[in-house]
């Protein structure tokens, strides 16, 4: 039997899809008896309970008057050092390019340089590739370092792809899909009731994002307005971020404004989710879609754009439809004709729950356990 690991994890903290599943990973290793040691700026958003084999170390810095911007690369790495060291990591997992994954290869130089092998795994999520990193500004940082990482994985066949076009990368990268807990995403012990959002007889249509440009989620709004002609509906906006004044803007223009509910940042979204009759996402560019995986885990049809990993997941006319990015048009006409048909509106949501069991905890953390030993014992 394989000794138990230790494992540092490094990604964003915020209400976004890398740092979720890169928290939610950590979470499954500790289950699974590893030692699980995050290393960020603030605490990560769904590392919410205590568990004995979890630990979070913060990274602080003082901004001194010389530097314009804080040096966050630089204080990261030091403090890698600093824990692998300390607590004897055997290994660094850094989840999204920028600037995890340069950081982690200056902590392993520095610890080289002290006699210590420190291994690190980079794991893309996207717009480290498809957006920010092909900026010309960070381009050849982003490509050296995945050059140079131990081993890189990415979450899915089209982030892949895109990986290997943009970068000429020559480094096998190897494709380990996001996953799903269903002990967590059912639809039992629900606290949330359907009236507590709208009227019996109003579907609900939900959207979950960070509200970021890329997530378009004006296109949402905009579709909303048109399902609402047809369906008593509500519109539930869960999340927040750069654009949700816009679309409030937009709703109260198109005099939607009182059927669209934003809840703000949501820790239990399987429990909007489980009210939920149909979830939207009209991403411009989406390397898997987490939210739209939760919510077949919770027998939701999902319409969204056919940008990215979305097919990997969502199969046109089998768990849901989708539209081409900017055409709120087809994806409002296609709520409505599911919403209208119940027979189909319930294969469809029996066909999203069966397609999400591919994407189980049981199924994906094997992949990681694998990676992590293969690189530790190499």
């Amino acid at each position: 039997m394989e000794k138990k690991l230790k494992i540092g994890i490094v990604c964003y903290p915020t209400y976004g899809g890398s740092g979720v599943m890169a928290t939610e990973l950590g979470k499954a290793l500790a289950d699974h008896g590893h030692f699980v040691h995050f290393i960020t700026y603030k605490q990560p958003f769904r590392l919410d309970a205590f568990h004995p084999q979890i630990f979070y170390h913060e990274v602080t810095f003082q901004n001194y008057a010389l530097f314009e911007y804080p040096p966050y690369e630089t204080a990261l790495a030091s403090r890698m050092v600093d824990i692998c060291k300390s607590e004897h990591l055997d290994l660094l997992h850094v989840h999204y390019a920028i600037p995890h994954a340069s950081a982690a290869f200056m902590a392993q130089q520095i610890l080289k340089s002290e006699g210590i092998h420190m291994p690190f795994i980079t794991t893309l999520h996207g717009t480290d590739i498809t957006l920010v990193g092909k900026d010309p500004s960070f381009l050849p940082v982003v490509k050296f370092s995945i050059e140079h990482s131990d081993a890189v994985t990415c979450v899915s066949e089209s982030l892949k792809k895109d990986t290997i076009d943009h970068f000429n990368i020559q480094k096998s990268v190897e494709v380990i899909y996001n996953f799903v807990d269903f002990q967590r995403f059912d639809k039992k012990n629900r606290t949330i009731c359907r009236s507590q959002i709208s009227k019996d007889s109003d579907f609900i249509i939900t959207h979950i994002s960070n509200f970021r440009k890329v997530k378009r989620v004006d296109d949402i709004v905009r579709m909303f307005a048109i399902v609402h002609q047809s369906l008593p509906s509500k519109l539930l906006m869960v999340g927040d971020g750069p654009e949700r004044a816009r679309c409030e803007d937009l709703a109260r223009e198109l005099n939607i404004h009182q059927h669209i509910v934003y809840t703000g940042k949501q820790e239990a979204i399987e429990e909007l989710l489980a009210l939920s009759d149909l979830f939207v996402m009209s991403s411009e560019t989406e390397s898997f879609g987490l939210a739209a995986l939760e919510a077949m885990a919770c027998r939701v049809p999902v319409i969204s754009t056919n940008t990215g990993g979305l097919p990997e997941i969502n199969i046109h006319g089998k768990t849901g439809y989708m539209a081409d990015v900017g055409d709120y048009q087809t994806m409002a006409n296609y709520c409505i004709d599911l919403l209208k048909n119940p027979t189909l509106w319930n294969e469809m949501r029996e066909n999203a729950y069966s397609k999400s069991l591919e994407f189980s905890l049981e199924s994906i953390l094997p992949q990681y356990e694998k990676l992590y030993y293969s690189i530790v014992n190499s």
